[in-house]
Order: C-alpha cells, then structure tokens, then sequence
C-alpha cells in the first residue's frame, strides 16, 4: 500500500478538495483506495463526499470499518462527532494516540493507495502522521497570491527535513474564465506555484482554476472528476504526474532481493 499525504501551508487553499477528488480519482483509474481525514479540528471529507449523516464506525474483530462510497474507502473523525458544530477541544498527545489507534486499528483490505488528509501547517498532527504512517510522498496544495506561497515553503522545507518526498506542487484557484467572454482573470495571480517549485527543486504538477462546478460539487457532497468536465480532465492528468513521481517501493525491492536469495540458494 503506497500512501500519499495531502497538506498545505495555510487553510483555505483548496487542500480537502484536491484530497478527496485525489482518491476518488483513483478509485476511478481502478485503484483500491483509502481516504484518512486527519484534519481532526476541521474535518470536511464527510462534507465533500455527502457523508454527513454517518455517526460513528462499526466495529468487526476488534477494527474499525471504513465507510465506502463509490468503491472509496474513508474514515474521518467527522464521523465520530455527534454533530458536525462540535469542537474537537484535545492537545497534542490526545491527538497523537488517536492517530496512532486509527493507523492500527482500521481494517483497510487490501489497498493499492492511502491518501492522508493532513490539517494545514506543520503541527502535532503531521508529525505525526509522518512518524506514524512513513508515507511514500507529500502533494502540497497552494493558491498563487504570496501569502499562500510563503507558508507553502514551509510546508516544503518540512517534507524535505523530515525525508519525505514532494511528489508535486498543486496551484489551486489559479484563475478564472470569464463565463461570457470566456477570457481567463488572473483572481490570485498566477505562476506563483511553478515559480517557487523551480526554486525549490521540486515537481509541479499543474494549476486548477476556479470552476463554479467544483464548489458546486463540494457543497452537493459530489467529487468534481465525477463530472466530465475540463477541469476534471486536467486533474486527471496531475494525478498520473503525482503517480510517476512516486518513489520505488521499497517492499517491492526487499521482495525482488528475498527472491534473488531463494534463488541463489536453490
């Protein structure tokens, strides 16, 4: 099972919304996937997938079951709130344990990919999901305005102290087409995302621009790659670029090695 971290620099970019349709993207490919909300404080998967009326998770020898939509298997803590106005009120160790019991105690199957919705920032609870999870790689969401862009260095300055690898830089919102003269408006600006990418020297994988369809979508509890749309097209396509910056798997190798050692004995 590979497994794929989403996160950003600061909230408001988008982040749950490249999440989700990231995994439902591909579960359409054909993909076994999993969808981890671990944005404990401000868990919006349930939303985004129309899951709002799902409280709690059953239980069968001892592990959780996920909640599967669409052949997608997801587990956020939205599904353990009474209601979606309550606050999670617990400090870092709490939140330390529950990720910890949600990583060992979720019967996933057999997955091909887990993708990991992380709060925004570089707090209590992406350390520990990396500590926890050792995911293959990290898609870092941003918009192009410099605020966004300044807390995304962070975010990129965090994966590579910790080893983790940036699979692709994602610049959301990146403009708008003008629904009656069809000319693009540059809201946010734009470039910032590949610009600071090239700094970096790490992928970037493309922009998303602002499309009434996919907050239409959010809202409806409907994915927006569902769609058929252009936008849902070119998100397609920056998924199969996040996918061939994965790293080799590291159990195929042990396994080709183990292999490579039963032969040479034989």
């Amino acid at each position: 099972m590979r497994k794929i971290v989403v996160m950003s620099g600061k909230g408001g970019v988008g982040k749950s919304t490249v999440a989700a349709n990231l995994a439902f993207t591909l579960a359409l490919k054909g993909f076994k996937t999993g969808l981890l909300d671990c944005d404990i404080h401000g868990p919006s998967i349930p939303k985004m997938l129309g899951l709002t009326n799902i409280h709690g998770l059953e239980t069968k020898d001892k592990k959780f079951k996920p909640v599967e939509v669409n052949g997608l298997k997801v587990v956020s803590m939205g599904f353990l709130l009474p209601s979606p106005d309550m606050p999670v009120i617990w400090r870092g160790p709490v939140k330390h344990g529950f990720i910890k019991q949600v990583l060992e105690q979720v019967d996933w199957g057999d997955l091909d990919y887990l993708v990991i919705d992380l709060p925004p920032g570089t707090g209590d609870e992406v350390i520990s999901i990396v500590q926890l999870a050792k995911p293959d790689g990290a898609v870092i969401v941003t918009t192009p305005q410099d605020v966004a862009l300044e807390d995304v260095r962070k975010a990129v300055n965090f994966a590579l102290h910790v080893g983790l690898p940036v699979l692709g830089i994602i610049e959301n919102m990146s403009g708008l087409l003008c629904p009656h003269c069809s000319k693009r408006i540059d809201v946010f600006g734009t470039g910032g995302g590949k610009k600071l990418a090239e700094e970096m020297g790490v992928p970037f994988v493309g922009e998303i621009l602002l499309d009434p369809e996919v907050v239409k979508s959010g809202d409806e509890g409907k994915p927006f790659v569902q769609k058929g749309t252009k936008t849902a097209e070119i998100f397609s396509e920056i998924v199969d670029k996040i996918l061939s910056n994965l790293p080799e798997k590291k159990e195929d190798e042990s396994k080709e090695a183990a292999d490579g050692k039963e032969e040479n004995k034989e």
